[in-house]
């Protein structure tokens, strides 16, 4: 009974205690209220007007740099937004309520917005702003799509962060390049001249020559005081006798004629193919190289060999356009050793290089052709050498003349085509080079016997080896005078 009256009398207290705390609440002035803040995103250099339900008695901002607030009238406050940033409005109405505004200043991003979707039609690029800082997200086609849009960002803010994604990319379309050469030269020549020689005709040696053709030069005359045609020797050294010599000793006469025409035609047709996807370079070569001494500096002068590429080599660099067409940068090369034009120092013969390269940037669509380079060169050499008053002689006068003429005539043509290929499937045929003479068979390989099965050639071999084994010893006596009496094997033919 006690102890029910004492937790009655606790409950009472408490009671009590609570009416006590609720009065003071709802005695206290309605002006000590305050509501909850309210969130306002103003654009860089504008102004908004917040209407207010009462009458306002003051205003307070916690950072007038960023947003300057101004009462134009007792219910109408001015917000001007002046820097970037996060500040608090907090406004005071007469009856003693309080208010609170965040407010978030931000760029103005519609520009920015309107440029990347008129640059960037088909990729959703989405902007966002942070104080001073900008922030692009969102998905791209290319690396390249992503560093334009940083770029054009930069121009607003001086912190970008890109955070565009890169889609994965497709299979990449496979180009195939297709290069003709063809290049024909062709050349005639005639030359004409002739070298008399006298070794003691009429009692006079000479030598009468236009000097074209290797003229012959006088090694050794010798002669007396006085002078006397008897036992007088004359030599001559021809170092060429040209393509048709003639001499006669009863005459002490000898003539060497150049009389020749020479005909050459050189023709190149190369076709070299290369393959690469887009917007990678490609090169290929089908050659050689030829060592080249090169001389060192230094007190020792030390030579070295350097190598030199030479033959078929193709360069280019393929990139699509949205119009479907190819943009590529080209430069094919054909150089040939050109032993005509060597050059020999120290002992080392160096050959020269024939060369005909292009390099271009061309653009066509898949399957058209285009010539890049073309050249026609026509060329004529003329040269004569006579004796002024000897070659005016009627008839007798073309002895006294030579004459070396040269004509050459190249033609060149360069042509491109290019194509987007696809792969062969695994049941495709794969092209193969016709090979006119067969190889050597592979080798074959007998199987080996299964096991509990007989080998032929193994069998015959134990049975020749168990004969032997089987086979009686016989010695043999010698005779006195060193011979054998023949005695029969068993199992064999007597000998």
């Amino acid at each position: 009974m006690f102890s029910t009256t004492l937790h009655s009398g606790r409950l009472a207290a408490f009671g009590a205690l609570c009416l006590a705390v609720a009065g003071l609440t709802a005695g206290a002035p309605a002006a000590r209220g305050q509501s909850s803040a309210e969130e306002i995103r103003i654009t860089l250099g504008k102004s908004i007007v917040i209407d207010y339900p009462v009458d306002v008695a003051r205003i307070s901002t916690s950072n007038p740099e960023i947003v300057d607030a101004v009462a134009v009238s007792t219910r109408e406050v001015l917000l001007h937004a002046k820097a970037h940033g996060i500040c608090t409005i907090v406004v005071w109405s007469k009856a003693g309520q309080r208010t609170f505004y965040n407010i978030s200043v931000e760029h103005n991003l519609e520009p920015i917005r309107r440029i990347l979707k008129e640059t960037f039609p088909g990729d959703p690029i989405q902007i966002q702003s942070a104080r001073d800082s900008i922030t692009l997200t969102g998905k791209v086609t290319s690396q390249s799509v992503a560093d334009r849009a940083g770029a054009l960002a930069a121009s607003l803010s001086k912190t970008v962060i890109n955070n565009l994604q890169i889609n994965p990319a497709g299979v990449e379309k496979q180009i195939l390049l297709r290069v003709k050469f063809a290049e024909l030269n062709r050349n005639i020549s005639h030359s004409f001249g002739v070298n008399l020689l006298s070794t003691g005709a009429l009692d006079t040696p000479g030598a009468v020559s236009t000097g074209q053709f290797a003229p012959p030069r006088p090694a050794n005359l010798r002669g007396g005081i006085p002078g006397q045609t008897t036992g007088t020797t004359s030599e001559f050294t021809l170092t060429d006798a040209l393509n048709v010599f003639a001499f006669r000793p009863d005459l002490n006469l000898a003539a060497t004629i150049r009389a020749l025409q020479t005909e050459g035609v050189l023709q190149i047709i190369a076709e070299p193919n290369l393959v690469t996807t887009n917007a990678k370079e490609a090169s290929f070569l089908v050659g050689g190289e030829f060592p080249i001494p090169v001389l060192q500096g230094g007190a020792n002068a030390a030579v070295t060999i350097q190598f030199r590429e030479f033959g078929i080599r193709l360069t280019f660099n393929p990139q699509l356009t949205p119009h479907g067409t190819m943009k590529m940068y080209v430069k094919p090369e054909v150089s040939t050793i050109d032993l005509a034009n060597a050059v020999t120092l120290s002992g080392f013969t160096i050959p020269a290089l024939a060369t005909r390269r292009m390099e271009t940037n061309i653009e066509l669509g898949p399957g058209q052709s285009f010539v890049i380079g073309g050249l026609i060169d026509d060329r004529v050499t003329d040269q004569m050498s006579r004796i002024p008053g000897l070659s005016s002689i009627p008839v007798l006068g073309s002895l006294f003349k030579s004459r070396n003429e040269n004509k050459t005539k190249t033609e060149l043509l360069v042509m491109v085509s290019p194509e987007i290929v696809d792969p062969l499937n695994p049941g495709d045929a794969k092209p193969a080079p016709v090979m006119p003479r067969d190889f050597m068979p592979p080798v074959q390989i007998k199987p080996t016997s299964q096991k509990g099965a007989s080998d032929p050639v193994k069998s015959k071999a134990r049975k020749l080896r168990a004969q032997e084994k089987a086979a009686p010893v016989t010695v043999q006596p010698v005779s006195a005078a060193g011979e054998t009496k023949d005695t029969p094997k068993t199992g064999g033919e007597s000998h």
